[in-house]
């Protein structure tokens, strides 16, 4: 049994303390807001941001950040990528030489173009850190579906730790080197899922969603390998597979803004009704300013961009899309 702190208390924190509390492990979740412990401590259920999914009684809920970042043997950093930074900066007075942080918080950091992982690298370099990412919404890993994904590390020995943590019979975890692949796969996917949920919003099909799906992943493994990640992994589970849930399902929250948009809200408009942190908006400029720094060509983040912060219209954007030059499928492939 292992000591566990999770740091964010939202739908990824919930649903990964049960897994955790699963496996046996002794769980402490943090969250800053008060009335949000004593909610979780008393009912048991998330009934905002996870409704349905028990919580098990070995579970405990603070508002000490302290102790939950001096656990001893695990820290999960699970709250929303735009506070990953001064959440971090809190907390790394309180963590110890060589404690193992793993990050599940997906987004690019729009000022400094930094992925989750290097973040809290910078602001805790004592700590040891990892990433875990994949297809893998809250709402079904609450509910112990069957759920792959995959933890990446620096060493062999430290994704192998993370793996031996978090696996079990409905939550299998695979490993990879390729931390930087794994990161910007589940980053960038969002952007994407934001394009995929505006062509529902305009009542387009199934043709569509394919064709943003494979056209996306193209864009993102154009840039991924572009900064040094591995084609393999953006072909994984963090890659193509958390695309694919996450343009398709209707528990993601970005497809979920992206189809308001899509249905005629405003961006502001779109992220208050999902009232959740919809982490596509805040990739969305850091992706064309890596596309922009890399000379790599994203057209569907581009047109996401542009309906997002220029006033494009959805419709608009698809049409820019289907009548761009004419191309070839893959440049890698001779006549």
């Amino acid at each position: 049994m292992a000591q566990v702190g999770i740091i964010g208390a939202g739908s990824w924190g919930t649903a990964l303390s049960v897994v955790l509390a699963h496996n046996g492990h002794e769980v402490t979740v943090w969250s800053i807001l008060e009335e949000e412990v004593k909610m979780l401590s008393e009912e048991r259920e998330h009934r905002d941001k996870l409704p349905g999914v028990k919580i098990p009684d070995s579970v405990h809920f603070t508002t000490d950040i302290e102790k939950t970042a001096k656990i001893g043997d695990l820290v999960v950093m699970a709250v929303p990528s735009p506070y990953i930074r001064s959440t971090a900066r809190n907390m790394a007075h309180f963590v110890r030489e060589g404690q193992l942080i793993v990050v599940v918080s997906k987004g690019i950091e729009e000022s400094t173009l930094m992925i989750q992982t290097d973040i809290v690298e910078e602001e805790i370099p004592q700590a040891e850190v990892a990433v875990l990412s994949g297809p893998s919404h809250a709402e079904e890993v609450g509910r112990e579906l069957p759920t792959t994904v995959v933890a990446g590390a620096k060493s062999k020995a430290v994704a192998e730790r993370v793996q031996s943590y978090f696996m079990n019979e409905v939550f299998r975890v695979y490993t990879s080197p390729d931390m930087l692949g794994i990161e910007l796969g589940s980053s960038l996917k969002n952007v994407i899922a934001l394009a995929a949920g505006m062509a529902d919003g305009l009542g387009f099909g199934d043709n569509t969603k394919a064709a943003l799906i494979t056209r996306g992943i193209a864009e993102i493994s154009r840039l991924a390998i572009a900064m040094g990640a591995k084609a393999e992994t953006l072909n994984g589970l963090s890659g193509i597979g958390d695309l694919i849930v996450t343009c398709a399902s209707r528990h993601s929250r970005n497809r979920k803004a992206g189809m308001l948009i899509g249905q005629g809200y405003t961006m502001q408009e779109a992220m208050d009704e999902v009232k959740m942190v919809v982490e596509g908006v805040y990739s969305a400029k850091a992706a064309i300013a890596l596309a922009e720094k890399y000379h790599v060509d994203m057209p569907i983040v581009k047109q996401v961009n542009r309906v997002l912060f220029e006033g494009q219209p959805a419709k608009d954007a698809v049409e820019e899309l289907m009548l761009r030059e004419r191309k070839t499928e893959s440049e890698d492939l001779i006549w």
